[in-house]
């Protein structure tokens, strides 16, 4: 910390001697912006970046913004080598603030999911500007929030290219969601303990994702994520069943067939389990759109098929 600020101290009294402006590439004209959560924050600093959230480091790394970023939250698992590379300041909902600040970052830009909150209000009110990226899980929200890191970090021209080409993903998929005539009804599995499963209900990113991929959330009476009790899962009775990949153990497959509610279900009778990286699935970045074409044609191979048929 001390050697840090020695070294701006004494470029600064050279430049200030020399009656020369401070400026640099990654230094940007103070600029406002009103974040996620409704602040005016003022940014003028990038040249040391802490990204938190899967969603806002890919971005960055689409943007070519990573040569900026100094760490990362562990959530942010794409790139492959992005941990590998940068610090890990922990899981994004269980944050330190001392190990944030710790990195002595210049900007502190942050998914609306990071906390906890106590923590996160200890990071606003520090002297690091600490934005907060709008979260809408939409076609739109994703675009927009490409575009809005893209401002803070003085990128717009790379955020505007990397939109449209989002934009153009989205509205293929569209096009394809517009074929399925008879949707079906898939159920997002978050965990599963002691037989009882966790499910993704209304609200969620796994609901939003299933209509994405033009299939019917099978538990969107349920707010939020909640468990499944033994009633609501017979009821339920999903075509297909959507889980994450999980690294190491055992399968997740394998632990969503211990759940006696959803033994009866079509999508048991049908092996119709479908396991997706987590971040790919749920992380709303620049392959949203990709993640749900993947999830569409496992739902509905019958399109897939057509396609190729077609350019045959």
């Amino acid at each position: 910390m001390f050697r840090s600020y020695l070294i701006r101290a004494c470029a600064s009294s050279l430049l200030l001697a020399s009656g020369v402006a401070l400026s640099a590439t990654s230094t940007l004209a103070d600029q406002s912006i009103l974040d996620g959560s409704g602040r005016d924050v003022k940014v003028s600093d990038t040249s040391r970046i802490l990204s938190v959230g899967g969603d806002v480091t890919e971005i960055l790394y689409a943007l070519r913004a990573d040569d900026k970023i100094i760490a990362i939250d562990s959530t942010s698992q794409f790139p492959g080598d992005a941990l590998q590379k940068k610090t890990d300041v922990g899981y994004l909902r269980a944050l330190s603030a001392e190990g944030v600040l710790s990195t002595n970052p210049s900007v502190i830009i942050a998914s609306s999911d990071a906390g906890p909150p106590p923590v996160i209000e200890v990071l606003k009110s520090s002297s690091v500007p600490y934005v907060v990226v709008p979260d809408d899980k939409t076609p739109e929200g994703v675009a927009n929030k490409i575009r809005f890191i893209a401002k803070v970090v003085g990128l717009e021209a790379a955020g505007e290219a990397l939109a449209k080409d989002v934009e153009r993903d989205f509205a293929l998929l569209a096009e394809q969601r517009a074929k399925i005539t008879k949707p079906k009804r898939a159920l997002f599995v978050l965990s599963v303990q002691s037989g009882k499963a966790t499910i993704g209900g209304a609200g969620t990113g796994a609901d939003a994702m299933i209509q994405l991929a033009g299939a019917v959330n099978a538990g969107a009476s349920v707010p939020g994520y909640k468990p499944l009790t033994d009633e609501s899962g017979v009821e339920l009775a999903p075509d297909a069943i959507l889980t994450m990949q999980h690294g190491g153990g055992g399968m997740p497959g394998d632990r969503i067939k211990t759940v006696p509610s959803l033994a009866g279900s079509p999508a048991m009778k049908n092996g119709e389990i479908i396991e997706m990286n987590g971040l790919y699935l749920l992380g709303f970045g620049p392959r949203c759109a990709r993640a749900a074409r993947e999830l569409m044609a496992a739902l509905y191979p019958e399109l897939v098929q057509k396609k190729a048929s077609a350019a045959e």
